[in-house]
């Protein structure tokens, strides 16, 4: 079996699926590392204010998977619509399948 052609939509979707659960997990240590050295960098001369550390971290869990999530689907559009575009030329990938 060759792999001819990709559905571009689906692909995107997947990937910008698995993009926005990655960028989850990288906002919650973004979270738990902002939040433990919030105290560090407000205690220093000119440092942020106190709260600060811990409103940037518990924003990453939100903003972050939105980012990566929007990121993923248009690059997988994009590298999904390559994968057709060079498979034309070059014939696909061989599957294997039992």
């Amino acid at each position: 079996m060759v792999l001819k052609r990709v559905g571009v939509w689906s692909a995107a979707r997947m990937i910008g699926a698995l993009y926005a659960s990655i960028g989850l997990l990288v906002g919650i240590f973004l979270a738990v590392f902002s939040s433990m050295f919030a105290g560090l960098l407000a205690s220093q001369e000119g440092g942020m204010p106190a709260g600060m550390g811990m409103i940037f971290g518990v924003g990453a869990i939100f903003i972050l998977p939105i980012f990566y999530g929007v990121l993923g689907l248009i690059g997988g559009a994009i590298w999904a619509a390559f994968y057709n575009l060079f498979a034309g030329f070059v014939g696909g990938i061989e599957l294997q399948l039992e």
